[in-house]
């Protein structure tokens, strides 16, 4: 009879130890992101945030777009998101940005890009703004992004810039783009004011997001990209290290560049000021994600 029995035992045996293999491997891996290590409480609130629900969506995608060697505007895009975009309503203020520099998480602004606790903070790079969404994160326990170039542009809608010519993309005179790249940035020049306003100055959008394109451009976390099209083909030269801004019009800057009239600007008039905002993610796996992106596991 226990010959009988000793088939089963060693079934049960074979399925609970690999089970029992992998919580230990399980537990040490949670272990590793921090999973057990003790919660801080914060008087830290969330900031305040606008909504913007699942739909359509349209904007011109970005990039240096060329075709046949020459320079063209880019494609719209065109779709529709499936889950709804939770963003910061306000660009992040020198008052919510100087608790994460007390904190020793954020490096401090430079004096002359201080303005008051209710301007938005500038004169910040693409590192100092991402050095906050991880402290931020930390604070309220949620867990806080820059956008990506697409969803600034979701949130943004009606607001959003297109920097289209409107040229014949089918035409081989440079010159008509020239002048055309010529005349629109003499405009923008004259058209620049490039002292901070207090937070809600230039108005909100439908979505209740405000003062985006008024004088303050906001990091993304899209690289900037040369784009050759060749019929239904394309080929796409991205360069990370380099990063789309967001405002009045779009400008791509270095990632360490905190004042732009300094330099760091590849194209076109230099944003007037660098600020930013944050979209919380709210995907089931969001926190794991942040955890191996902090350890640099993953990207």
């Amino acid at each position: 009879m226990s010959a009988d029995k000793k088939p089963s035992i060693v079934s049960l045996f074979s399925i609970v130890l690999p089970v029992v293999v992998a919580a230990v491997f399980g537990v040490g891996i949670a272990g590793q992101l921090g999973y057990f290590e003790p919660q801080r409480s914060t008087a830290v609130a969330d900031p305040p945030t606008v909504t913007v629900p699942a739909g359509p969506f349209e904007f011109r995608d970005y990039g240096e777009f060329y075709k046949n060697g020459f320079a063209v505007d880019g494609p719209m895009v065109r779709g529709k998101t499936s889950m709804a975009l939770v963003v910061m309503k306000f660009q992040v203020t020198e008052g919510e940005y100087r608790r994460c520099v007390e904190a020793g998480k954020c490096p401090d602004v430079a004096a002359v890009h201080v303005h008051g606790d209710a301007y938005p903070v500038t004169g910040v790079s693409f590192d100092d703004a991402q050095a906050y969404a991880r402290w931020l994160s930390t604070e309220t326990g949620k867990v806080w992004n820059l956008p990506t170039h697409e969803q600034i542009a979701i949130a943004a809608a009606t607001k959003f810039p297109d920097d289209a010519l409107g040229l014949d993309p089918d035409s081989r005179n440079p010159a008509l783009r020239w002048l055309a790249d010529y005349d629109r940035e003499t405009r923008r020049k004259a058209e620049s004011d490039p002292v901070p306003k207090a937070i809600g100055h230039f108005g909100e959008n439908d979505f209740g997001l405000a003062d985006f394109a008024g004088n303050v451009w906001e990091w993304t976390t899209t690289c900037h990209r040369r784009v050759d099209l060749a019929g239904q083909w394309s080929s796409t030269l991205s360069t990370c290290g380099i990063y789309v801004t967001v405002g009045q019009h779009r400008s791509p800057m270095s990632s360490f560049v905190r004042d732009p009239k300094t330099g760091g600007c590849s194209v076109g008039a230099p944003p007037a000021n660098l600020g930013f905002r944050l979209v919380r993610d709210d995907r089931w796996y969001a926190d794991l994600l942040k955890r191996l992106r902090d350890r640099g596991i993953v990207s």
